[in-house]
């Protein structure tokens, strides 16, 4: 390998780790959620679970134009390109955990599934995620008065 090949490689690597993982904390504030629910009947207890990624609207903040992104992007470097995308991927993982943590304890604060519950589906891309869902119990006297829609 030249000394050019092998200089690209330890700067590539280098800044590889240096590059800052996202943290789980980067969610607090900048997403929404919503939680509804269905009782059948027979008191089965079904609800859905979204969550979308705030806009720079709803978190008040100002966004440039468009044109500022694009033209950002296409000054990357290759290096650059690489840690984005791989903090990209780090991202959708850490929001798939915020997910899950968002629908534990919605439904922890609000008592629908007191026996927990069965994923039914679940739809999590980059800005949004959705997950279906089935309580283990069913159905009270109570949970109808309180749920029903």
């Amino acid at each position: 390998m030249s000394k050019f090949g092998l200089t690209v490689c330890s700067i590539i690597l280098l800044s590889a780790c240096s590059a800052s993982e996202p943290d789980p904390m980067d969610f607090v504030g900048q997403f929404r959620d919503a939680f509804s629910t269905e009782i059948k009947g027979n008191g089965i207890k079904l609800f859905v679970y979204k969550a979308k990624l705030a806009t720079a609207l709803d978190r008040s903040i100002p966004s440039g134009p468009p044109q500022d992104r694009i033209i950002r992007r296409s000054t990357q470097d290759a290096q650059s390109y690489l840690i984005e995308q791989r903090n990209a991927e780090n991202r959708l993982e850490l929001w798939n955990q915020q997910i899950d943590i968002g629908v534990r304890k919605t439904i922890e604060m609000n008592g629908y599934c007191q026996a927990g519950f069965i994923e039914l589906s679940r739809y999590v891309e980059a800005e949004r995620g959705e997950i279906r869902g089935e309580c283990n119990d069913g159905a009270t006297a109570e949970d109808i008065k309180k749920f029903a829609n």
